[in-house]
């Protein structure tokens, strides 16, 4: 569209309007890769009495053994305060703890610097969770079905209530698309879209055109097909497959790439083929796979719950890494559009759908779950 410019797209920020801050543990030990390890620090923790305790938690100005807080949206874990608590450990579950690396966290609010509870309280099957990456060019936001525990990036849900109820889109955004592009514009494809055409300032072009529409909702759709890994596994074309060349050791200390062979060693372990495009793909300024396999390796700080974790390395951090190989080298081949902005922000304004109003900044209120507060009282949200 001539005359049109890069600074008449709209801002993403107005797009999906609700944004919450990254959590903030405050602490590393109720994160792993691996949960068994979650439970024994758990079982660590609460065996130490006294001064010990207290050094194995790590405390903060915002959480100590002495802190009360209320549980997690969702969640059973206990209110009485640490220096007394007793029970196993609360379940834990799946995160996304950095870009395409998903871990596990004990899902207690009394472990955690800033849980953020209002990302607790809509997440469920349906929600998808859209985070903003920092320094990864060609790549400005991450989608995820788990909750985010990335430490960078504001968090945008796609829905502002549980079940998919109350999109988190600008109100009139998408019948306003839907009737200047004379086709359906239901949220799942608005984020798609978004997935697709989202520009490194993080402003969002919109087209006006079917064809243009269709076409970069189509991309989105595998973008957030491969982000979330959900349904069935993703396939490197020409049946071509990585897989374990060479047994891996018990615990792997280094890793390197082999470009002309295309083959990953972990320490004497080889794995192949591995894709150039797998192995360059990078976030937030670092090589995914590098990262991955760090988090799994680096030494802790000796006499530390850290320093609780497998023996060996598991069988299923092999499989997590064979399908992380693919979902990258997949990720690397799209080709996303760079369309222009048919749909300016000045359009917007005009049709009322921009500047979102002040209360789709914030979040709703979420009646659905019964919160206990600290000590066992229980409160409305």
């Amino acid at each position: 569209m001539p005359g049109v410019t890069h600074d008449d797209a709209p801002p993403l920020a107005d797009l999906m309007p609700w944004s919450v801050a990254p959590p903030r543990p405050g602490r590393t030990w109720p994160v792993a890769p691996d949960p068994a390890a979650l439970r024994c620090r758990w079982a660590t923790l609460l065996k130490a009495e006294g001064p010990d305790r207290e050094a194995l938690f790590a405390p903060t100005r915002s959480r100590s053994l002495h802190t009360a807080v209320g549980q997690l949206p969702g969640r059973r874990g206990g209110t009485e305060k640490l220096a007394r608590a007793s029970g196993p450990c609360p379940e834990p579950v799946r995160v996304l703890h950095a870009p395409f690396d998903e871990q596990w966290l004990i899902p207690d609010h009394r472990l955690l610097d800033a849980a953020r509870p209002e990302l607790w309280r809509v997440a469920d099957e349906r929600q998808i969770f859209v985070v903003e990456t920092a320094d990864t060019p060609g790549l400005p936001l991450l989608a995820t079905s788990l909750l985010p525990f990335t430490r960078r990036g504001r968090i945008r849900p796609l829905y502002r209530r549980p079940g998919a109820e109350e999109p988190n889109l600008a109100p009139g955004l998408t019948a306003h698309l839907a009737a200047r592009l004379g086709v359906p514009v239901p949220p799942e494809d608005m984020l798609a879209w978004i997935m697709a055409a989202a520009r490194p300032d993080l402003t969002v072009p919109l087209p006006d055109d079917p064809d243009t529409w269709e076409r970069g909702v189509r991309t989105g759709r595998r973008l957030l097909w491969l982000m979330r890994r959900d349904g069935e596994r993703p396939k490197l074309p020409g049946g071509r497959r990585p897989y374990v060349r060479a047994p891996l050791p018990s615990r792997p200390l280094s890793l390197a790439y082999d470009r002309d062979d295309e083959a990953l060693a972990l320490d004497e372990g080889r794995i192949s083929p591995v894709p150039p495009e797998a192995w360059d793909f990078e976030a937030e300024g670092v090589r995914v796979l590098e990262s991955w396999f760090a988090s799994r390796t680096a030494e802790p700080t000796p006499a530390t719950l850290d320093a609780v974790r497998p023996s060996t390395w598991p069988q299923s951090w092999t499989s997590e890494l064979l399908e992380l190989i693919t979902v990258l080298a997949l990720l690397a081949e799209i080709q996303r559009p760079e369309p222009k902005s048919a749909l300016t922000t000045k359009d917007l304004r005009e049709a009322g759908v921009l500047p979102p109003p002040p209360a789709a900044r914030i979040p709703a209120s979420v009646l659905d779950h019964e919160e206990e507060g600290p000590g066992g009282q229980f409160t409305l949200v």
